[in-house]
């Protein structure tokens, strides 16, 4: 029987070591915190979103990083094969808005004690408490090539082993234990790493006025991300204020936009622009402001904004706009009524810069996926090493790609690591 060692119990470690676990092979999970799962526990503000229930075809469409490598892990283990899987230990699921896969109960403990139920079931031996200090390996006779032998662990135990899955994260959230262990462990394989990045991360604004409308949302506006005149991302739905600037899914999704513009992020050119009436074009807003001043010309421009704005964002809005708020509306400029019109369809903002990893959900960056086979997970460097989940860089728009993403790339790396270890001893 072969040892097949997986470092790391979140999502990918876990659903690797289910896979990996055969009548050939036993399987040791190694967990550096007293509990398996405490990143999934978290996600999705405590209700996991699991996965997402469009097609695969469109699943992939919602990888932002390196989309195409992980196209055999998705068609070998489908969002479909996750709801069976769940549905199978006794966890039935829910789809919401945009497709996104909830546990029936709302709560993400059910999913890491399925995952637990299943190693139980499979015979995964979980050791907690067992950070690995060091990875062993043999060398071959020109001493350069290595194939893995096994791993010793900080207290200094070593494990001995066929096959190793590294499924330890990225450096999000690192109080779950995602600090990067893996990327040492990799550039000692020889595999290079793309610089890690917060993802799925809110922005810090220039704007001091961010903190005076901390706390407000606003719903069905469009927002755009620009590097001068060239546009990153365009999107539509849910925005929010915060004391360091703004968030919500829109920031979010719009952040992993941002990899290829690291530049102009230090440099602070980035802008973006939110237009505050995304259902009215020029001219029908245009005939809106017309109709409003035409009722209220008495009234201060305040009060008439208040009916096209939440009250919080008016004074903002006005002083951008160089509008006086206690101006009566029969005394407004048409180019006071311009400037204002322009500013609802194109507030400007000044990014700063992304939030720490404490406060990204996800990691951009990791082991470049050419140097890993795409159809089993294996190191191209070091024989019989595996990758699984955030480690490699691949990552996804939120909406529950990511958790697939480590879902596919576990269950690949597991029947992989198993398959080989199989062959080996056959």
């Amino acid at each position: 029987m072969k040892t097949i060692i997986v470092a790391g119990g979140g999502a990918a470690g876990m659903m690797a070591a289910i896979a990996a676990s055969t009548d050939q092979s036993r399987v040791i999970l190694l967990e550096k915190n007293e509990k398996t799962g405490k990143k999934l526990f978290i996600t999705g503000k405590g209700r996991c979103n699991v996965t997402n229930a469009c097609a695969m075809e469109e699943l992939q469409s919602h990888v932002v990083t390196n989309p195409r490598f992980l196209y055999s892990a998705f068609h070998r283990f489908t969002n479909a094969d996750m709801v069976r899987f769940l549905e199978e230990m006794g966890v039935a699921v829910k789809v919401e808005r945009g497709q996104r896969v909830f546990p029936e109960s709302d709560h993400s403990s059910d999913i890491i004690q399925a995952l637990t139920r299943a190693c139980r079931k499979k015979k995964v031996d979980i050791l907690l408490n067992s950070p690995v200090a060091r990875i062993l390996y043999h060398h071959e006779d020109d001493g350069v090539e290595r194939t893995f032998a096994g791993v010793e662990l900080e207290h200094g135990k070593r494990i001995m082993g066929d096959a190793l899955i590294l499924a330890t994260g990225g450096l999000s959230y690192p109080s779950t234990g995602s600090t990067g262990d893996g990327y040492g462990w990799a550039r000692e394989m020889g595999h290079t790493i793309k610089e890690p990045m917060p993802s799925l991360v809110p922005f810090e604004m220039e704007e001091d006025w961010c903190r005076d409308l901390m706390g407000l949302t606003l719903r069905n506006i469009k927002i755009q991300v620009k590097d001068g005149k060239k546009k990153i991302y365009e999107g539509f739905g849910e925005f929010l204020f915060t004391h360091f600037g703004v968030s919500g899914p829109l920031v979010l999704t719009a952040s992993t936009r941002l990899g290829k513009c690291t530049r102009a992020l230090r440099e602070g050119r980035l802008t973006l622009i939110l237009d505050l009436k995304p259902a009215l074009d020029e001219e029908q807003l245009n005939k809106r402001f017309l109709r409003e001043f035409d009722t209220w010309r008495n009234k201060n421009i305040s009060n008439v904004i208040e009916q096209m704005l939440p009250k919080k964002l008016v004074p903002v809005f006005l002083c951008i706009a160089q509008v006086p708020p206690d101006k009566k509306v029969h005394d407004i400029t048409r180019a006071e009524r311009r400037r204002m019109q322009e500013v609802m369809k194109g507030l400007p903002m000044h990014i700063r810069g992304l939030r720490a990893f404490e406060e990204a959900i996800i990691t951009r960056g990791g082991v470049h996926v050419k140097e890993i086979d795409p159809s089993t997970m294996e190191s191209k460097k070091v024989k019989n090493v595996y990758f699984a989940g955030e480690l490699l860089d691949v990552d996804a728009e939120t909406g529950g790609y990511n958790l697939q993403i480590a879902w596919s790339t576990g269950y690949t790396a597991g029947i992989s690591a198993a398959g080989k270890a199989s062959q080996d001893q056959s």
